[in-house]
C-alpha cells in the first residue's frame, strides 16, 4: 500500500479509496425518488452496499444538514428566500414494518466515536390506526421551501413542535457571521395555538398569525379581566397559509419520504434533508407570460380595467 492510499485509509477506515462520490449520490437520489430496496438499486451505481454505507454514514454525521445549510446561505445571499412569512406544518408519512424493530442502544457513527446528531432513542415510530407512522413538522418560507424540521413519532401533536422547529431555523451567510435564525412574520393554524408558544413567539420579538382555539376563547373570556386580551389575528397574512400546505406536501413526493422504510431515525432525518436540498434547488416554475415565453410590462396578473 502506497503512502497515498495509508493517508486515504487513516482518513475514511480501513479499506482503500472510496468510490466516486457522484455516482454514489446518484445511486441515493434514485433509491429516494424511486423508494425501491437498496439490493434492487441498478448496477451502474456500484454495490449496493457501498452506496447504503454512505448514506447511513452521511446521515449519522449531519452531511445533510449543512448541505441543506449550504444551499440556503447561497439562495439567501440572492434574495430567494421569502422571510416576510414563514409557516409552521406537518406531515404524517405511513411507516412501513422494515422501520420497526430497531435496537435499543444508540447506533455508532462508522470510523467515528461519537453519536448521530439526530438519534432518538424512541426511532420516531408511533402507532395510530392506520399502523405504523412517522411525521414531520416542518418551518417553511415564502418561496415554498423547507426551512428546517423535526422528525418525531405519528401520534406526537404538533403544538409543542412549534418552538424546536423554529430553534432548528439557521441560514447563515456566505460572508460569514451570525446565521438568521428569526423570520419577520409566522403562520400557523388552530393547532399551533397555545399560551406557552404565544409567550414564545412574544420573546423572541416575532410577529404572527394564529388563529386562536374556541375553546382558548372562552376560557378566556370567562376569566374576565385575568384572561387577558385578545390574539391579535391578520386575515390578509393568514390567507397565506396554502404555502405551508403545498411546501408540507411537497417532500412526499418523493416515495422514499412518503413511505418510511428506514429503520433508524437518524437515516430518515438524512433522507428527509436530502428532500429538501433537492427541493431548494428544484427551480420555481414561470407564471404568467414568463411560461410562455412572452415579455411583459407591469404587474401579473394584469387589472382588469
Amino acid at each position: 500500500m502506497t503512502g497515498a492510499c495509508r493517508r486515504r485509509s487513516a482518513l475514511h477506515g480501513a479499506g482503500w479509496r472510496w468510490k466516486s462520490h457522484r455516482r454514489v449520490i446518484n445511486g441515493i437520489l434514485l433509491r429516494q425518488r424511486t423508494g425501491i430496496p437498496w439490493r434492487d438499486l441498478p448496477t451502474r451505481f456500484g454495490k449496493w452496499k457501498a452506496v447504503y454505507d454512505r448514506h447511513r454514514r452521511w446521515s449519522a454525521d449531519g452531511t445533510g444538514e449543512r448541505s441543506l445549510r449550504a444551499v440556503q446561505a447561497r439562495a439567501d445571499a440572492e434574495g430567494r428566500i421569502g422571510w416576510s412569512m414563514v409557516s409552521v406544518d406537518s406531515t404524517s408519512c405511513r411507516a412501513r414494518q422494515h422501520a420497526a424493530g430497531a435496537h435499543t442502544r444508540a447506533p455508532r457513527i462508522p470510523g467515528r466515536r461519537g453519536r448521530p446528531g439526530q438519534h432518538r432513542s424512541d426511532e420516531a415510530p408511533g402507532r395510530s390506526r392506520g399502523g405504523l407512522t412517522c411525521k414531520i413538522h416542518l418551518a417553511s418560507e415564502g418561496g415554498r421551501r423547507p426551512l428546517a424540521f423535526v422528525i418525531t413519532p405519528g401520534q406526537w401533536d404538533g403544538a409543542p413542535q412549534l418552538i424546536p422547529v423554529l430553534d432548528r431555523i439557521r441560514v447563515p451567510g456566505l460572508g460569514g457571521g451570525h446565521p438568521r435564525t428569526r423570520p419577520d412574520h409566522l403562520g400557523g393554524d388552530k393547532a399551533y395555538s397555545s399560551r406557552r408558544n404565544r409567550r414564545y413567539l412574544r420573546r423572541r420579538q416575532i410577529k404572527h398569525t394564529i388563529p386562536e382555539r374556541r375553546d382558548q376563547r372562552a376560557d378566556r373570556q370567562r376569566r374576565g379581566s385575568a384572561g387577558g386580551r385578545s390574539t391579535a389575528f391578520d386575515r390578509a397574512m393568514y390567507k397565506r397559509r396554502n404555502e405551508a400546505e403545498r411546501t408540507a406536501n411537497a417532500p412526499k413526493g418523493f416515495r422514499d419520504v412518503a413511505t418510511r422504510f428506514d429503520k433508524r431515525a437518524h437515516v430518515f432525518h438524512g433522507t428527509v434533508a436530502v428532500a429538501a436540498v433537492r427541493l431548494r434547488l428544484r427551480p420555481r416554475p414561470l407564471v404568467g407570460p414568463a411560461a410562455y415565453g412572452l415579455p411583459h410590462q407591469g404587474p401579473w396578473p394584469p387589472s382588469s380595467e
